[in-house]
């Protein structure tokens, strides 16, 4: 495998068009990303219509939450959750999704891996319409993800953004092992590789460290997002699900 830029803003996704990662060399650069997502910010400026429109019109996030509240109550939730007394399961659903058919106003954005045994959702006890998720294998930040958690800030209101890793990830256990793997898998190992570099074989610090350096990576690479922090309108937030006790910890 070739050497990789230990910054985590450095080239940090691959097209996967091999089926061992040391045979792609098309690497996304930060500059790409960059240029791609002040594209996105100058049609969300200039647009008259479509995400212009929606951007002129963004809802205010369900609860009026400032981003410490939206934190306690995410926080508060999974409480609830490893307790068992769940409480979003009494909610009338009905009417939940009566007065979410015209609009979403999440409080809170979750990064998640894709992991079948992280259900977002229910880990945080919170019904419909409360948060907006984003799900990829290794909780990563790739030009689609920072968009779509991009128009969950500016757009539906979100004031806080988690990035959530787990126990026993397999896109980081596999980035460790940096074996041959088939079809596109391998294009998941150089937006992990800086942190194995950075916690080296030990599988729990390097998912920990994941999920900072994909944390880190949303608030400096999106000026959107980093400009909603600046006003303190959004917090961006590394944290880690255990899976024995469904117990989430923050990790800044």
């Amino acid at each position: 495998m070739p050497s990789l830029d230990k910054s985590p803003l450095a080239p940090f996704w691959t097209c996967g068009c091999a089926s061992d990662v040391r045979g792609c060399g098309a690497d996304l650069s930060r500059r790409h990303l960059l240029g791609g997502l002040a594209g996105g910010a100058a049609t969300v400026a200039l647009g008259g219509s479509g995400i212009g429109m929606l951007a002129a019109t963004s809802a205010n996030a369900q609860t009026a939450l400032d981003p410490d509240a939206a934190l306690e109550q995410l926080m508060a939730g999974n409480t609830r959750f490893v307790a068992g007394r769940l409480t979003s399961f009494e909610a009338d659903l009905d009417i939940l999704k009566q007065d979410t058919v015209a609009k979403q106003e999440p409080f809170a954005a979750i990064l998640s891996c894709a992991d079948s045994r992280v259900p977002v959702e229910l880990i945080f006890d919170q019904s419909i319409g409360h948060m907006f998720v984003t799900r990829i294998a290794g909780n990563i930040c790739t030009p689609e993800i920072i968009a779509s958690l991009e128009y969950g800030a500016a757009v539906l209101g979100t004031v806080a953004i988690m990035v959530l890793g787990h126990d026993g990830c397999g896109a980081v256990q596999a980035t460790i092992e940096a074996k041959s793997v088939p079809g596109q898998i391998s294009a998941l190992y150089a937006p992990i590789r800086p942190a194995v570099e950075r916690a080296g074989a030990d599988l729990d610090a390097a998912i920990r460290a994941n999920a900072q350096i994909q944390a880190d990576l949303l608030r400096t690479a999106s000026p959107l997002i980093a400009g909603l922090i600046k006003q303190t309108k959004l917090k961006v937030v590394p944290a880690h699900y255990a899976l024995a006790s469904g117990k989430v910890t923050l990790l800044d």
